[in-house]
Order: C-alpha cells, then structure tokens, then sequence
C-alpha cells in the first residue's frame, strides 16, 4: 500500500505490528497517525507492514531519504523470519548512512541490529507518560536536538521531557559507536543515536493519550496487566501531559536532516 502527500522526500514506514480496530477507526491506520506526527507537506510515505513479510525492495532503498520503525507488541529479541530480516534491512541502511527512526519495538529493533543487546526489562511494565532526562545534547553532532523553527530565535532544550510510554523490553547495551541520548528513572536507555542517521526512541512521539488508553484496555482484557496498575496509569494521565510538539520537532529535524 503507498499513499502519498508530495513527491519531493520519500519516506518508509516500516510498520511492526497490526493496526488495532480503534486506530483504523479513529485514524485510518497507523500511517496516518506517523504522518501526522512525523510527515511534511512534499514527502511522499510508503508503508511496507514487516509484520506481515512485505519489505520495500532492497535495490530501490536509495530513492528513499529515511525509515521510521513503529513499536510492536512482538519481541525485538525474538528470532522469527520477518524479525531478522528486518535486522538485516536496518543493517543495510545503516551502511548506506539512511535516516532510520526507531520507536519503541523500533528502537529496540534497530539496537539489536546494529550489534546491541535487549531483552524483558528488569523492572516490568513502563506504561504511562514519564519524564526523561537529556544526559547528551552535543548539537555539534545532534542537530535535530536543536528547538529552532525557521525565522525564529533558537530555544534551549530542555532538560526534561515528558513522553507516552508503553512497553516491557528495553534496550540492555548500545551498540558500538552509539551513545545514549536520554534516560529516565525506569528506562536506562530511552533514547540513543549513532552519527547523525541513526535514532531510536523508546517511547512513543506519535502516540495521543486515546491511544494510550485504548492499549490499556487491550491489555486488560487479554489479562496481561493487573487492574489495579491500569487504574493508577489512568489516574496518572489525568495529571500529565506528553510533550508532544517538542519531540515531533526533533523527530521532524532528524528525519529531515536538519
């Protein structure tokens, strides 16, 4: 399936797991949740659903500027057929130094691809919005870190931002050559990045919180998270905001190159 907004910058979505009944309904799909979040006008997006073994064709890659790959409730350690050969395409990417965004299964994904280790994380269940702290901002080499619009004065970037989090592995050691970007009091790794064309992120930017909720109620019903945990996250949103323009902005600049 290819939808398109333009023709100037081409894009892949690399969609990881099945679009729910709720996101088809309210959204259309998750490429149009990615688009929103991630797309500009005069980029054309591909989607290619791995999940399912549809993977762009190895010898077209280089008329695409960059990749994102979508969180998943599959395991990015597992050993199945599409799951490796993903690794292998992130592999190859990686070599032709393509703009690759992680999220989540994603981020994941692309760790273990790349010569890193994950796995179950040790403290459970990370489902909510947190906080994450940013432990390495060298604009020299992170640029897309920057908060500048075009005809603006730069902002700093903050040392904290909040972001949607839904998952049970995390990153267990970077790759050779990455450095980690943020941390958070759960998560040791939430954001690392290899040069300026490689960046993962264990949250979810493009996430709303009905989203979020919608999740939560998936798992409930399929008993893999206690009521009384879902009934605090609830609580928990209610108080609290993602940060979503600033971490759309640093998705959009990395993408972009800029």
């Amino acid at each position: 399936m290819k939808m398109k907004v333009g023709d100037e910058r081409r894009f892949g979505l690399l969609q990881a797991a099945k679009d729910s009944e709720y996101v088809k309904k309210v959204y259309g799909g998750y490429l149009n949740v990615y688009m929103e979040a991630f797309g500009e006008e005069g980029q054309r997006w591909d989607l290619f659903k791995v999940y399912e073994g549809e993977f762009p064709d190895f010898t077209q890659l280089h008329k695409y500027h960059g990749f994102v790959v979508t969180g998943s409730a599959h395991d990015a350690h597992s050993n199945d057929l599409w799951v490796l050969k993903l690794c292998l395409l992130l592999q190859t990417l990686d070599a032709m130094h393509k703009n690759v965004l992680g999220i989540c299964f994603g981020h994941q994904v692309l760790c273990r691809a790349l010569g890193g280790r994950v796995g179950r994380a040790y403290t459970g269940w990370d489902i909510g919005i947190r906080k994450v702290s940013i432990v390495d901002r060298d604009l020299a080499t992170f640029r897309y870190m920057e908060m500048k619009e075009e005809e603006e004065e730069e902002e700093d970037l903050p040392d904290c931002l909040s972001i949607i989090e839904i998952h049970q592995d995390e990153v267990y050691e970077i790759p050779e050559g990455a450095q980690v970007i943020a941390s958070s009091d759960k998560t040791r790794v939430e954001m690392f990045a290899i040069a300026d064309h490689i960046l993962g992120i264990q949250g979810h930017p493009e996430y709303t919180k009905d989203i979020l909720l919608n999740l939560i109620e998936r798992l409930l019903n399929n008993d893999l998270i206690e009521r009384g945990f879902a009934e605090r996250v609830k609580c928990g949103l209610e108080l609290a905001e993602p940060d979503r323009k600033s971490w759309e902005k640093i998705c959009k600049n990395f993408l972009n190159g800029r």
